[in-house]
C-alpha cells in the first residue's frame, strides 16, 4: 500500500508568496513571516474570540488606532494566533505593529478595497493550494489563467477550459496535439461556451457533485472529464478536460480534483482583480460626473480620449420596499450586470451606483473597432440598453427603468448626457408599468424617443417657482376634482390633447360625447375661462399638464 501524503503546514511567507503583493502586506519584521498558518478567523466584535492555533484573525471593523485594536491583537497571542490583519484607512499603525512585535505576532494590513468575505475565500484557497502534497515551489503564478489550463492540461491529458459559472471561457490550453471539437473551438472563438441542448443538464449535474464529472460524447462532441471549481460552497467556475479517446482513468480524475483546488486561488484572485477594476471604473465615473474638469486626467485611466464622443445611460431596479436590505442587495446585483454587459461591449469605461441609480459610460465605438457616426453609434447604445434591462429585469425579477442620454462631444460634457438619462428616467416614472410587470418588458427610451415630455418636465421644474402659475384656472380645478371627485382635470385635458375633438375625447375617457360637452360647458361656467380664448387654452393646458 503506498504511502498517503501529508498535507504541509504552510507559513506565511509561503501564503503571502501564493496570493501576490497586493491582497496583503506584512507590517511586522520579516522573522514573523516563518509563523505556521493553518486557518483563517474573521473577528466579531460581540463574540468571545476562540482558541486559534496558528490562525490569521481578520479585524473586522477595527480601526488602528484605536485602543480596542491593541486589545484584540494581545488577545490574538494569548489565543495562540498566527497574526491580525487590518485595514489602515489612512490611520496610523506604527503603534500597533510595536505591540505586535512585542507579542510576537504578525500584524498585515488587507487591501482597503477587498471585501473581507473575499480576503477570507483567498487566504482559504491559498492555503489549501500551498498545503496540498508538493504545493509549495513550482505553482503557476496566481492569476495566470491560461498558464495554469496548460498545466492542467498537461497535468491530467486533455485540452482544458477554464470558465466562470456565467459559461465566460476564461482560459484555455495550447499545447500541440491534443484533440478538440468543434465546440471547443467555437468557444475559444467566442469566449463563450456555445449553447449546447445537454448544457443544461451537465452544468446542473457539475454544480451538485463535489468530485469529478464524466459526461459522454454528444453529436459533433468529444467525451469530457469536468469539475466545478469552488471556495467553500461558493461556486467560481469550472474546468473542463477533453478525453479524446476515453481512456483517461482514475489517474486524471485525481489530477483534475488536484487542480480544482489550485485553480480556486486563480480564480478568486482573478475576480478580485476585476472587482478592483470595476470598482475604479465607478470612482473614475463618479468623478468626471460630478467634476467636469477632471476628464483630462480621468479620460487616460477609462483608456478614452478627452474628445472621445460618449453618451451615458441611467438604470433603475422599482422595489416595493425602496430603502430595505434586499432593494440594496438588488441595486449592488443590478450594478455587477450592467458593468459586465457593458466591458464585454467597451472594455473599461466605467459604471457606477450613484444615489439608487446605476450609471454607464458608453463610448461611441467599441475598442479597436472603427469610429461610428452619432447615429450608428446612437442605435448601438440604444439596443444595448434594452439588452441589459431586459436581461437584468429577468434576473432580478423586479422591474427596470433605463434611459439613454444624448451622445456628447467629449468626456467633459458626460454630465450633460447623464442630465438627460435622469430626464428620462423621470419621464418614464410618469408612464404607467407594463401590464405584465416584472416578466414583461422593461420601459426603456432614450431622450430623442422623449425629448417632448422631457422637456416639459424640465420646465415643470423651472415654472414651478413662478407665482402666477399657481394662480387661476388650472389649480381651482385640480382642487375641486380632489375635493368632490369630480373629474374636470382629466375632460380638460383629454379635450385639448385631442385637438378639440369631442369625439376623440369621449372615446378616451370611455363617456359619452354629451357628457364630455356637458363637463366642458359647466368648467368654463364655474371656472371662469374660456375654452375659445388661445392664450386661456395655452395657460390652462401648461398648468394642468405640467401639474399631471
Amino acid at each position: 500500500m503506498p504511502p498517503v501524503a501529508r498535507l504541509q503546514v504552510p507559513v506565511l511567507s509561503q501564503l503571502l508568496a501564493a496570493l501576490g503583493p497586493s491582497p496583503l502586506r506584512l507590517l511586522t519584521s520579516p522573522a514573523a513571516a516563518s509563523t505556521p498558518v493553518s486557518g483563517v478567523w474573521i473577528h466579531e466584535p460581540r463574540a468571545a474570540l476562540p482558541p486559534g492555533r496558528h490562525a490569521l484573525l481578520l479585524a473586522v471593523g477595527t480601526r488602528p488606532a484605536s485602543a480596542e485594536a491593541e486589545r484584540l491583537l494581545r488577545q490574538a497571542a494569548q489565543a495562540g494566533h498566527a497574526g491580525l490583519v487590518i485595514k489602515s484607512y489612512g490611520e496610523p499603525a506604527a503603534a500597533l505593529a510595536a505591540a505586535a512585535e512585542e507579542a510576537s505576532l504578525a500584524l498585515l494590513t488587507a487591501d482597503e478595497d477587498l471585501a473581507w468575505h473575499h480576503l477570507d475565500a483567498l487566504i482559504s484557497a491559498a492555503l489549501a493550494a500551498v498545503a496540498r502534497p508538493g504545493g509549495g515551489g513550482s505553482a503557476t503564478a496566481v492569476g495566470d489563467l491560461f498558464a495554469l489550463a496548460n498545466a492542467i492540461a498537461a497535468m491530467v491529458g486533455g485540452a482544458t477550459a477554464i470558465e466562470d459559472p456565467y459559461l465566460h471561457v476564461l482560459a484555455y490550453s495550447t499545447l500541440p496535439g491534443q484533440p478538440i471539437d468543434e465546440h471547443r473551438r467555437q468557444g475559444i472563438l467566442g469566449l463563450q461556451v456555445p449553447y449546447v441542448p445537454v448544457n443544461e443538464a451537465q452544468y446542473r449535474e457539475l454544480g451538485r457533485t463535489a468530485g469529478v464529472c464524466r459526461f459522454t460524447a454528444g453529436p459533433g462532441s468529444l467525451p469530457r472529464l469536468a469539475i466545478a471549481v469552488r471556495a467553500g460552497t461558493e461556486l467560481l467556475g469550472s474546468i473542463w478536460v477533453v478525453d479524446a479517446d476515453g481512456t483517461l482513468g482514475p489517474g486524471a480524475e485525481q489530477a483534475l480534483a488536484e487542480a480544482a483546488s489550485i485553480a480556486a486561488l486563480h480564480l478568486l484572485a482573478a475576480r478580485t482583480a476585476a472587482d478592483l477594476a470595476r470598482r475604479l471604473g465607478g470612482d473614475l465615473l463618479r468623478r468626471v460626473l460630478a467634476d467636469p474638469g477632471s476628464a483630462a486626467v480621468v479620460a487616460p485611466q477609462l483608456g478614452l480620449s478627452t474628445d472621445a464622443p460618449v453618451a451615458v445611460a441611467a438604470f433603475t431596479v422599482l422595489s416595493a420596499d425602496p430603502g430595505g436590505a434586499l432593494a440594496a442587495h438588488a441595486a449592488l446585483r443590478f450594478t455587477d450586470l450592467v458593468s459586465l454587459h457593458c466591458e464585454a461591449h467597451y472594455g473599461r469605461p466605467g459604471c457606477a451606483l450613484i444615489d439608487g441609480t446605476v450609471y454607464a459610460l458608453l463610448p461611441a465605438h467599441p475598442a479597436g473597432a472603427q469610429p461610428a457616426g452619432a447615429q450608428a453609434a446612437g442605435r448601438t447604445h440604444r439596443e444595448l440598453v434594452t439588452v441589459i434591462a431586459r436581461r437584468a429585469q429577468q434576473a432580478l425579477r423586479l422591474p427596470v427603468r433605463a434611459g439613454l442620454g444624448g451622445q456628447v462631444g467629449g468626456l467633459a460634457s458626460a454630465a450633460a448626457s447623464r442630465q438627460d438619462a435622469d430626464l428620462v428616467l423621470r419621464v418614464l416614472a410618469s408612464r404607467p408599468d407594463p401590464d405584465s410587470g416584472s416578466g414583461g418588458e422593461p420601459l426603456t427610451a432614450s431622450i430623442d424617443e422623449v425629448r417632448a415630455s422631457a422637456t416639459l418636465t424640465e420646465l415643470a421644474q423651472d415654472l414651478s417657482g413662478l407665482p402666477r402659475l399657481g394662480e387661476g384656472a388650472g389649480p381651482a380645478i385640480r382642487a375641486h376634482d380632489a375635493e368632490h371627485g369630480t373629474s374636470y382635470a382629466a375632460t380638460l385635458l383629454a379635450y385639448l390633447d385631442a385637438d378639440s375633438d369631442i369625439g376623440a375625447a369621449a372615446r378616451c375617457l370611455n363617456v359619452h360625447p354629451n357628457t364630455c360637452r356637458y363637463r366642458l360647458a359647466r368648467a368654463e361656467q364655474v371656472f371662469g375661462f374660456s375654452l375659445a380664448d388661445p392664450d386661456e387654452r395655452l395657460l390652462l393646458w401648461l398648468q394642468l399638464r405640467l401639474a399631471r
